[in-house]
């Protein structure tokens, strides 16, 4: 029977894990030795199947929502606390890899601000780090959209808000909405994956135009209103940095212009630059298309603690079947 959070969470956590060896690289760099599988050891020098911080906060995330049902954003930073200052929710009991403004936003809270306040709000605080973390966000509002618990807009409210824990400006959110249309679409509908994305992204736009005021920061989208074109845009004028628009433009652009989960993450982290984030981006969604199933096995057999991440999908799957009853 079909998962959702199995394949949203490990296509995350499979993206992560594939891109970490080669992040930070130059994309002439990787392009000498592309990546072709999963490797290990690079610039972090750790084995195969490693994840990073991308999939630590998301598991963090998926864990408040099965221990407590709902989306508890306080719950949620006290948990990526955890993860910074004792290592939970790592392979190996220790964090790295934290993005800058991440790292700000975790120390701000409690010290003295709370939930609400300690994300920051900059033009330059418009890093990946959201984004990177809002599958299982996504698809607990899916689900309880779906069932009548939430209106979508209440829905939105609950993803942006988990967003501006670390990223609170405006453009960020919205990364993380355009992100959650294109997660609903994909499970909604029954074609192509760009037919698919490209029915999230117009949803997205038509959310988003409801708000004179998001219009500004909406135009930094431009390029994926019309997939079909941008499938056509050249690799050389790909960026793909850490910066929120250019991370989640490279991961759709692999994904529409591949026909599988194989090629569209290989290449997503054959780009260089951020590597594992836009892995982790492109992965959930393309996980979600192509399903679980898909993804290598010799893929699979390596992510470090495998098993205890399916059992948390599993988890929460199994208390959403007990509340439907």
């Amino acid at each position: 029977m079909k998962n959702i959070w199995i394949d949203g969470i490990m296509g995350v956590v499979i993206g992560d894990a594939l891109g970490m060896p080669v992040q930070f690289m130059e994309r002439n760099e990787v392009k000498k030795t592309p990546v072709a599988g999963m490797e290990g050891y690079g610039t972090y020098n750790m084995p195969p199947g490693i994840w990073s911080d991308d999939s630590s906060l998301t598991l963090a995330a998926l864990d408040s929502i099965q221990a407590l049902g709902k989306i508890d954003s306080d719950d949620i930073m006290k948990r990526f606390v955890d993860w910074y200052e004792n290592g939970a929710y790592t392979p190996h009991g220790f964090a790295f890899d934290i993005g800058s403004t991440c790292e700000e936003a975790i120390c701000r809270y409690g010290n003295p601000y709370s939930y609400k306040e300690c994300g920051c709000t900059g033009e330059y605080s418009n890093g990946n780090g959201s984004l990177m973390r809002i599958m299982p966000v996504c698809l607990y509002v899916y689900e309880n959209v779906k069932n009548g618990t939430i209106t979508e807009d209440e829905g939105l409210v609950l993803i942006h808000e988990v967003s501006a824990l670390t990223h609170a400006h405006l453009r960020s959110k919205m990364a993380c909405g355009f992100y959650y249309f294109m997660v609903k679409a994909i499970l909604d509908e029954d074609g192509e994956l760009i037919s698919e994305l490209q029915k999230g992204v117009d949803d997205a736009i038509r959310f988003y135009h409801h708000d004179v005021a998001n219009l500004v920061q909406m135009s930094h989208y431009g390029r994926l209103f019309h997939l079909d074109e941008f499938a056509k845009v050249p690799e050389n004028k790909i960026k793909s940095t850490g910066y929120v628009v250019d991370s989640l433009e490279a991961a759709v652009w692999s994904l529409i212009t591949t026909e599988s989960f194989k090629d569209g993450l290989l290449k997503a982290v054959n780009l260089g630059g951020d590597t594992d984030t836009i892995g982790a981006i492109a992965g959930g969604l393309a996980a979600l298309h192509y399903g679980y199933g898909s993804i290598p096995e010799e893929w699979k057999t390596l992510i470090i603690k495998r098993e205890e991440i399916i059992t948390l999908c599993e988890r929460v799957e199994s208390k959403k079947h007990k509340n439907d009853e």
